[in-house]
């Protein structure tokens, strides 16, 4: 009991102290999970054998997150992403397999072994490629749009993947007697597991897996909404969590009997249970557990990275880890080339996804506790991965080096010529811009609109509305839309520093210009505020007021006092901007900068005193 206190002790306190610090140096949670099993394991020794029990426990972590996945894949969403998901995903991962296939049967390993190795290397790290993606504001772009389509059918070609490597093994699982019958191996740790398929003839294996399959799916189907029912009863909101457990290890215990891969089977409930109404009351019970068991197999990779071979044979490890790099950015490349992803869309597209990644981790795991890539193999493979999942903060720094260094154009279309001018010029005609547009046409007044996306320009023209394809921040175009006459620009674009760019380059040209600004966030607005722009607006903030009033009306205020503390929040909001503003430094975190944590201070006190005042006043009027 003593060991096992211990042991949780150094892995649960490793997880808390390198993922944080992982995450604020952007590497992301895979990377701070193997940085901790490192540290525990090879660095300092606290943790040894005991590893690799460990890591066949939280294997069920990979079984939980791929029945999370199957229940964000909506059938029709799948149907409705087919070419991209089969085309585009399809080749990279077939492709890049094949690529690395031939190098590693080159260097001597059998096919098998090579195959295996292909499948593991070409999928690429969702963790780390969606987080980064996210921060940098790139998820929107033509490149952020197919890397997702990409990781997409990377995480579904697991299961498939799961299923295909036990066929790859030199020593099968299975065997067939001469009566015809399948025996189960005795060897590779299936001994004691009980079986329904042991002494089957083919076809009785055949049905009873059909069978498992069938009986998953109708479960899914039929028995799901009558326990939920049956457990809301009891009113205990951990009966929920142990129903959700439930169903995913009793999934797996059915898989494991017919010989089929638990994640398969947790693939596909979760599909099964995708449009059901309990879908978000199990994400929300599973996920603490998946990220945990996943955190604790990552550490348990990291602890078990054999460095000293790594530290007898650097150059060459390095070499491989670039080489699986440069195999799939070419592929990568081809692919973006092929499907149309033209510029920093066909860059970003390539070297956002040339790394190895987590899954690469699980398959690799998987596959020697099948018997198909040997231990010595499979050391250097975890050492390739992790050293490719490392080199990705440099390839997206080589992304933003190149993106600086081209011109901006518009996704495989050249920009319109534009012919006519007006008052007011709007630039981005998304969400935001759609609304701006219409009031102002509706009201009489003409508008010149320009977005580089096809696709947003093309469905304007359907319902009426004109509009002109091109980078809004390319000085020319801005001069052909009118900018030297124009009375307002709306600078409404998706991408934050696309729209500091147009707001600074616009108040340079034309200080007297009127300048209307989306802002992403509050810091965004203080960087629009000294670029210039006349009134900013964040994306939430006014709907969030208002659904603030609307709490107001329902706990005990009438219309016209939630209305009131509205505008007077709304009023200070705006002052309080400004007074910030002058303390802010895009330098320094807000969280760091005493000034600015000083100033917010004495300003939400004088937000209280304000509402508390406003509050005290309509009650004298109401008397």
């Amino acid at each position: 009991m003593e060991n096992f206190l211990y042991q949780a002790t150094i892995y649960l306190a490793a997880a808390v102290i390198a993922v944080p610090f992982a995450a604020r140096l952007g590497l992301g949670s895979v990377l701070g999970y193997l940085a901790a099993g490192i540290v525990i394991g090879p660095v300092l020794g606290l943790v040894g054998s005991e590893t690799q029990e460990l890591q066949h426990f939280a294997e069920f972590g990979v079984v939980m997150m791929l029945f999370l996945i199957g229940l964000e894949l909506e059938p029709r969403a799948l149907w409705d992403m087919r070419h991209r998901l089969i085309g585009l995903g399809g080749l990279q991962i077939t492709i890049s397999t094949l690529a690395l296939m031939a190098a590693a049967m080159s260097a001597g390993q059998s096919w098998s072994v090579a195959l295996a190795i292909g499948l593991a290397l070409s999928l690429s790290s969702t963790a780390i490629v969606l987080q980064t993606l996210s921060e940098k504001g790139l998820m929107q772009t033509g490149g952020g749009r197919a890397a997702f389509s990409v990781l997409l059918t990377q995480d579904i070609a697991v299961i498939p993947i799961l299923a295909l490597l036990p066929l790859l093994a030199s020593g099968p699982n299975m065997s067939l007697n001469a009566d015809g019958s399948i025996e189960r191996a005795t060897e590779g740790g299936y001994a004691d597991q009980l079986s329904l398929v042991d002494g089957l003839p083919g076809w009785g294996v055949t049905l009873v897996t059909i069978g498992a399959v069938a009986a998953v799916i109708l479960a899914g189907i039929y028995l799901t909404r009558p326990l939920f029912r049956y457990i809301h009863l009891s009113r205990l909101r951990e009966m929920y969590t142990a129903l959700a457990l439930s169903i995913v290890v009793g999934i797996s215990f059915l898989m494991t009997l017919v010989g089929l891969s638990p994640a398969l089977g947790a693939f596909l409930a979760g599909v099964v249970l995708a449009n059901s109404e309990f879908r978000h009351e199990l994400e929300s019970d599973l996920e603490p557990f998946k990220g945990l068991l996943l955190g604790l197999f990552f550490i348990t990779v990291g602890a078990g990275i054999n460095f000293g071979l790594f530290f007898s044979e650097p150059a060459d490890l390095i070499g491989l880890a670039l080489l699986v790099i440069l195999a799939k950015g070419i592929v990568l490349y081809v692919l973006g080339r092929t499907f149309g992803l033209k510029g920093r869309d066909r860059w970003l597209f390539t070297l956002s996804l040339a790394q190895a990644g987590e899954f690469g981790f699980v398959l690799i795991a998987f596959s020697v506790g099948q018997g198909v890539i040997p231990t010595s193999v499979s050391e250097k493979l975890l050492l390739i991965i992790a050293l490719s999942m490392l080199i990705t903060p440099l390839l997206f720094i080589t992304y933003d080096f190149i993106s600086s260094r081209m011109r901006d154009k518009s996704p495989g279309h050249e920009a319109d010529s534009i012919d006519e001018q007006g008052p007011v010029i709007i630039a981005g005609i998304g969400r935001f811009g759609q609304i701006v547009n219409r009031l102002v046409q509706a009201s009489g007044f003409k508008t010149v609109v320009l977005d580089n996306n096809m696709e947003t320009i093309q469905l304007m023209r359907r319902f009426g509305y004109k509009g002109f394809l091109g980078d809004p921040t390319r000085p020319e175009l801005l001069k052909a839309a009118g900018l030297g006459k124009a009375r307002v620009l709306v600078a409404a674009m998706n991408n934050r520093q696309a729209v500091t760019r147009l707001v600074t380059y616009a108040r340079r040209e034309r200080p007297d210009l009127h300048i209307v600004a989306r802002a992403h966030d509050r810091n965004h607005v203080y960087e629009l505020y000294r670029a210039g722009a006349n009134d900013i607006v964040r994306e939430m903030f006014d709907a969030s007021l208002r659904a603030g009033r609307y709490v107001l009306e329902n706990v005990g205020l009438s219309e016209f006092e939630a209305d009131a503390a509205e505008r007077t929040f709304y009023d200070h909001d705006r002052y309080a901007v400004q007074q910030l503003a002058e303390v802010w430094d895009p330098d320094i975190p807000p969280t760091e900068n005493t000034a600015y944590l000083a100033r917010a201070r004495e300003l939400e006190k004088e937000l209280e005193l304000a509402l508390t005042n406003r509050a005290s006043e309509e009650g004298r009027k109401s008397a």
